[in-house]
């Protein structure tokens, strides 16, 4: 498959690069700063574009199968964090002018206020509300996308975040906020990046989640 990535020279963005070139994908990393993503190959394009301008990214879409994005921004506590909707308003303007209509987009675990009621006491008293701001913005992306009816979407909610490359666990998926374990309380895990990045690889052969968001981890 053509695969334009968003987020390319994150942690997260290099293994999906990586992964999907070592499985035959040819991919269009779309960045700020070229010199950031370390990943060299033949069928590896690195084009710079502004990711809030439609526009600029509609050129580089042009042919492609799949657009994925592991962008991620900055939580705020002075002001609203904005850039996951109006990054993703972007993009489906412009796949809409390049005629792509298959995007995969990586999120969070408790991006509805509510969902992180049965989350261990650390995370919803501590982290939980230091990160809220991302959280929202993330909530209101995924709003965004769930009323995009042309648009074959899928948003991977991911927990906390390991930089470790990818493993061969299996993975543990759930429709909805977090993976939940028999109580209905949230799995007592973190992912790996790369595992992360295989398990949205993983999903290019798969409509199993089309238009929905799944929460995934691993065993």
């Amino acid at each position: 498959m053509k695969i334009a990535v968003l987020g390319a020279t994150g942690q997260t963005g290099q293994y999906l690069v990586s992964q999907a070139l070592q499985q035959g994908h040819t991919v269009t990393a779309i960045v700020r700063n070229p010199g950031k993503l370390t990943v060299q190959h033949e069928n590896l394009k690195v084009v710079e574009a502004d990711i809030f301008s439609a526009d600029s990214l509609k050129t580089h879409y042009i042919g492609h199968d799949v657009i994925m994005s592991c962008l991620g921004f900055p939580t705020s506590f002075f002001s609203p964090v904005t850039g996951y909707t109006l990054s993703m308003k972007a993009t489906i303007s412009a796949m809409r002018e390049a005629r792509v209509n298959r995007i995969i987009t990586m999120t969070a675990w408790y991006t509805e206020p509510n969902s992180g009621q049965q989350s261990p006491f650390l995370i919803r008293w501590l982290l939980l509300p230091m990160i809220r701001s991302v959280l929202n913005n993330m909530l209101e992306m995924e709003q965004f996308l769930q009323e995009t009816e042309d648009i074959n979407w899928t948003v991977v909610r991911p927990p906390g975040l390991r930089n470790q490359p990818a493993s061969a666990q299996e993975f543990l998926t759930h429709e909805g906020y977090y993976v939940p374990n028999s109580i209905d309380h949230p799995v007592n895990t973190a992912v790996g990046r790369g595992d992360v990045a295989r398990f949205m690889i993983s999903l290019l052969s798969s409509n199993a989640w089309v238009k929905k968001g799944v929460a995934m981890t691993t065993k």
